[in-house]
């Protein structure tokens, strides 16, 4: 469980992850040491994964989003294996769950335009050995995309 003073470093660096130690500091009634030692055990620890910049998918040139729900005919683990180890290979599988429910998989995919899309799915997911069924749904209008985790401080 994280202390209080970790969750008000994750939340303010979720806001900000370029603010400075020092800035960071005062946002969190702390000292810039103590701060950075803490900051470091999140990092060492693995709870802060990585920093990243947040990219407006369309404005980058991204036009189509799509979630795509992914049914494995058998689940063979080497059918599943080679579907997770291509899905890492695809730039444009943002994000990829495996679930519960109908689909055995659901993935966020982002390409240029309709044409990129259908090449991705000839190309990729249509040849994956042991995919029985795919199913897509085009986002339309994006309503809330957060990375923030909602934490209580």
């Amino acid at each position: 469980m994280l202390e209080t003073r970790d969750r008000c470093i994750l939340a303010e660096l979720q806001v900000d992850s370029r603010l400075t130690m020092q800035e960071l500091a005062e946002r969190v009634g702390m000292s810039s040491s103590a701060c950075w030692r803490r900051v470091k055990a999140l990092e060492e620890d693995g709870v802060i994964d990585r920093y990243a910049v947040i990219v407006d998918t369309r404005k980058a040139g991204f036009g189509l989003s799509s979630i795509v729900h992914v049914s494995l005919s058998r689940h063979e683990q080497k059918n599943v294996d080679n579907f997770i180890r291509e899905v890492l290979r695809h730039p444009e599988v943002l994000e990829c769950f495996a679930t519960s429910g109908e689909a055995d998989f659901h993935l966020r995919v982002v390409v240029e335009d309709i044409d990129a899309y259908n090449e991705f799915l000839d190309d990729f997911i249509f040849k994956l050995p042991g995919v029985s069924q795919v199913r897509s749904n085009i986002v339309l209008k994006e309503i809330k995309a957060d990375t923030a985790l909602p934490f209580k401080v």
